[in-house]
């Protein structure tokens, strides 16, 4: 049987939350401010924290990789980030932070039956997702697998992320977008307001001629609003973005996958209802 597109968006948007913790909790800022990181704003951590698997990239591979960032804004943290502390220490710091994170945040859960077969069956999820051409995904499933399942669980999480998170790039370049392209089509079409990606870095006359290219191509109103092309534009990415993500779903299985659904439902809700994320982020969770 096939696996439906809902249901791997519903996949990604069940493993999101799992995943961004490492970029939020407390616990994980404390292990990266020890290291010698700055964190009264967390992009400092961030870059490095979301980087170490790489190695120890410059600038242009750090941006090309992450893409909707601007290559300014990370230039500002790569490669000086690998000054502070190399990507082996970043990457053991982040394990630590996530086991606190975890441990604070779902309890007793984290050694918990239910959490132990979450971690076997993403675990089979992650190792059946094919890297080629997805150099974050790649990276993090080159990482050894920690022990304890709620950290398998974690970086199976990741792994899937960054999965989708490379395909959905390779979705907006066949697209015609280019980095600040993506943002500002994606803000137009009600996926967070433009304020929110403004964390990206782009100045405000990049947004402008942003918007103006895509007005050119019809895509936008004058308004900075979408069109109906611009509407099924976005449409079509996430469509293929979906599809490029399916390989891991469809290796475990429907009947697997439904039983993993069903088995982080409430760590999600633990995870959203803890505060720690913020609500609206540039992803478009719930809104696409």
């Amino acid at each position: 049987m096939v696996i439906d597109n809902g249901r791997v968006r519903q996949m990604w948007h069940l493993l999101e939350p799992l995943h961004a913790v490492v970029y939020y909790a407390p616990e994980v800022f404390e292990e990266v401010k020890a290291l010698g990181y700055g964190t009264g704003e967390r992009w400092p951590s961030y870059f490095a924290l979301r980087a170490a698997p790489l190695g120890t990239p410059g600038s242009r591979q750090a941006a090309s990789a992450f893409y909707s960032f601007s290559p300014r804004m990370v230039a500002e943290h790569i490669p000086a980030a690998w000054d502070v502390a190399a990507p082996h220490e970043v990457l053991a710091a982040r394990t630590r932070g996530v086991d606190r994170a975890y441990r604070a945040l779902i309890g007793r859960q984290a050694d918990s039956p239910g959490l132990a077969e979450a971690a076997v069956l993403a675990r089979r999820a992650a190792e059946a997702a094919h890297t080629e051409g997805r150099p974050l995904a790649a990276a993090n499933a080159a990482l050894p697998w920690p022990q304890e399942p709620h950290l398998v669980l974690w970086q199976a999480a990741t792994i899937l992320r960054e999965h989708r998170g490379d395909g959905h790039l390779a979705a907006l370049l066949t697209a015609g977008l280019d980095p600040v392209e993506a943002l500002v089509s994606f803000a137009a079409i009600g996926a967070a307001p433009a304020e929110v990606f403004a964390s990206r870095g782009w100045s405000e006359p990049q947004w402008v001629a942003a918007r103006e290219r895509l007005v050119t191509r019809g895509m936008l109103d004058t308004d900075g609003t979408a069109t109906d092309a611009g509407h099924a534009l976005r449409a079509e990415i996430e469509r293929r973005t979906d599809e490029l993500a399916t390989a891991p779903w469809q290796a475990l299985g429907p009947k697997s996958t439904a039983r993993l659904a069903e088995l982080l439902g409430p760590l999600w809700l633990q995870i959203l209802d803890s505060g720690t994320l913020p609500r609206e982020t540039t992803l478009g969770i719930g809104k696409i």
